[in-house]
């Protein structure tokens, strides 16, 4: 007999193999989407600009006319 023992074959090795890739993959995702996030530069980094704040114009309302 030898210490080598034999993987089995079929479906199961393949199947561990392609989980394996997936979360691999998944990884590395996650690490580039974390990465291009938190790289910004300055104290505004965020891909959002002007979310909140004051309009670009100042608002003038007028009364309605008429009855």
């Amino acid at each position: 007999m030898s210490d080598v023992t034999p993987e089995p074959e079929g479906s199961e090795s393949s199947d561990d193999e392609l989980k394996r890739k997936f979360r691999e993959a998944l990884e590395r995702k996650k690490l580039a989407q974390a990465d291009a996030g938190a790289g910004g530069k300055g104290k505004n980094s965020s891909k959002i600009h002007g979310a909140h704040g004051p309009a670009a114009a100042k608002r003038s309302f007028r009364r309605k006319s008429g009855g």
